[in-house]
């Protein structure tokens, strides 16, 4: 696989069971909680693909790859 570059990351944080992003890349909404399950970021984390959906405006993330940080994606997600 290509290496993925940092323009494609988008970071994210996991409270307990939760996980946030501080900001959407596609509509700027703030704090936003998404659906993402605790098992999905175990795959994503294993370098299995993850689609995510996010809940403020329903654009579709596709999620190549996650550290403890980072999605990192098939699209430039920075400006």
């Amino acid at each position: 696989m290509d290496v993925i570059p940092f323009i494609n990351t988008w970071p994210y944080e996991k409270q307990i069971n939760d996980i946030y992003i501080h900001t959407c890349p596609y509509c700027d909404e703030e704090q936003v909680l998404t659906h993402m399950k605790t098992r999905d970021l175990a795959r994503a984390k294993e370098g299995f693909k993850v689609i995510l959906i996010m809940p403020c405006c329903n654009e579709k993330m596709t999620i190549l790859e996650a550290d403890d940080d980072y999605f990192w994606t098939d699209q430039p997600l920075r400006k």
